[in-house]
């Protein structure tokens, strides 16, 4: 007897709708939301999300397709993710298969199997080692050997074509003599070596990771604002560790630029735990591993840019947003989202904490903070012995500047250069654009953020708040009415 259930489908094509298609006829029990499917499309196959299970349809049986195959027995996108991916994609007015399209890592678009598998290595053996005297007089295999001899762990594909562009023949020989051996790392590396001991937090830094902890299980929005140098990064790293000692994961998110090898690093020394890392310079392949090993649960800690937001979780605790102001947490072509608005309505959701940081925060994060919504942690001064730096006002009026810079200024750039220092890079406004009087701003409640609901933004008139760029047609600002809706 044919299966009567209709799966509900999500295509990525930029249709604001879900596709109705019949149940697989090898399908004997409906898979859960969240898994793949692959269903015709048009003249094409495509590989869609399923949403639910129906009984009925708004049109005929006669005229829908079957699934071609499920590809998942367990969901990709959990339910929680989903939940949130549905809630983007009505909120920024997006069809839904587009916005789960751009979450999921490539690999799973072109309907790969979900496996987080590492990178594939190349290594002496035993053997191996001891055939030095027996290498033939080819170069490329003499290349090839003192590399592997050189690196116990092995080499990967990138690694060996460095060296030679016809390495898989060679390699390919040496196995056949026994002399390689080829094997899998793990998806994801854990450092190794001696946790150094963390430095002592001043008096305004242990507040700060108090009160993060005391919030534990429950939404908070907490706006961390502190000056270049603060520490605010070693509030994160305190909050993180009691986090991960309550079995938790926690997602830390930064800006592209920010997103550094010292920064990883910093994390790395840190934490002997697997950390994945989400950002657009890596393969397919590490971002399937990264994003597959996060929902998992196989790494605590998802460091990551903007889309990271999106990272599927099996026990999200913590989210951290660092330098919450960046502008590059909005996505500004396809499908166009603030990650970071994105983060507070999945803290609010998950009912977890999340921390905005940041020396100069945003105006609304600024507003939330003042009328109570957000919990402001403060930390007014620079950790250890450094100082602020020193600041003078000068009245150019009774000043000659000489190329539009002051002699006092000159002076102290002369100086510093005598000293072989280094300056800092400077910038003039000469015709600095008046700041825009913004609406009044109905804060992102956590009551509203669970319900999902984030209405409506207010358009200041387009001959206001014209400045540099501005051109002939003027400026469009957008101010929320109510919560952070941006573009």
């Amino acid at each position: 007897m044919a299966d009567a259930r209709i799966y509900q489908v999500a295509v990525p094509a930029p249709l604001y709708r879900i596709f109705d298609y019949l149940a697989p006829e090898d399908q004997p029990q409906a898979p859960p939301p969240g898994v793949r499917v692959r269903v015709p499309f048009g003249r094409r196959e495509a590989v869609g999300v399923l949403l639910g299970v129906a009984q009925t349809s708004t049109l005929p049986r006669a005229r829908l397709k079957r699934v071609q195959r499920v590809l998942d027995v367990e969901p990709v996108v959990p339910a929680p993710l989903l939940k949130l991916l549905i809630w983007a994609a009505d909120y920024y007015h997006h069809p839904i298969g587009e916005v789960i399209q751009a979450a999921l890592p490539a690999l799973l678009r072109q309907g790969r199997a979900a496996l987080a598998e590492g990178p594939r290595v190349w290594a002496l053996t035993p053997a191996g080692r001891a055939a030095a005297e027996k290498l033939g007089r080819a170069p490329a295999q003499k290349q090839l050997y003192a590399a592997l001899m050189a690196a116990p762990e092995g080499l990967d594909a990138a690694a060996l074509a460095e060296i030679s562009p016809r390495w898989s023949s060679t390699v390919k020989a040496m196995r056949a003599k026994g002399w390689v051996s080829a094997h899998t790392h793990a998806c994801l590396q854990v450092a190794t070596g001696p946790v150094p001991p963390p430095p002592r937090l001043n008096p305004a830094q242990q507040a700060a990771v108090a009160a993060i902890n005391a919030g534990a299980g429950e939404y908070h929005c907490h706006l961390l604002h502190g000056v270049t140098g603060s520490g605010k990064t070693e509030v994160y790293l305190h909050a993180i560790e009691q986090v991960l000692a309550r079995g938790r994961q926690a997602l830390v998110l930064v800006p592209e630029i920010g997103l550094t090898p010292q920064l990883v690093g910093r994390f790395q020394r840190r934490f002997r735990v697997p950390i994945a890392v989400l950002h657009s310079g890596l393969t397919d392949q590490e971002r399937l591993c990264a994003w597959l090993s996060a929902g998992a649960g196989k790494a605590p800690i998802v460091l990551g840019t903007r889309s990271a937001v999106f990272t599927p979780f099996k026990d999200l605790g913590l989210i951290v947003v660092d330098e919450e102001h960046d502008t590059s947490y909005k996505q500004q072509d396809g499908f166009r989202y603030s990650a970071r608005d994105c983060a507070i309505m999945r803290a609010a959701r998950e009912k977890i904490p999340i921390v905005l940081g940041s020396a100069t925060p945003s105006l609304e994060s600024l507003k939330n903070a003042r009328a109570g919504t957000y919990r402001l942690l403060e930390l007014p001064e620079r950790t250890g012995s450094a100082a602020m730096p020193a600041v003078r006002l000068l009245d150019m009026r009774r000043l000659k500047p000489a190329d539009g810079l002051s002699h006092p200024l000159r002076q102290a750039i002369a100086d510093r250069l005598g000293l072989g220092r280094g300056l800092p890079p400077l910038r003039r406004a000469a015709h600095p654009a008046p700041a825009p009087r913004a609406a009044p701003v109905s804060p992102l409640r956590g009551g509203a953020a669970a319900g999902g609901k984030m209405p409506g933004v207010r358009r200041r008139a387009a001959s206001a708040g014209r400045g540099h760029g501005a051109g002939g047609g003027g400026a469009r600002q957008i101010f929320p009415r109510r919560g952070h809706r941006t573009h």
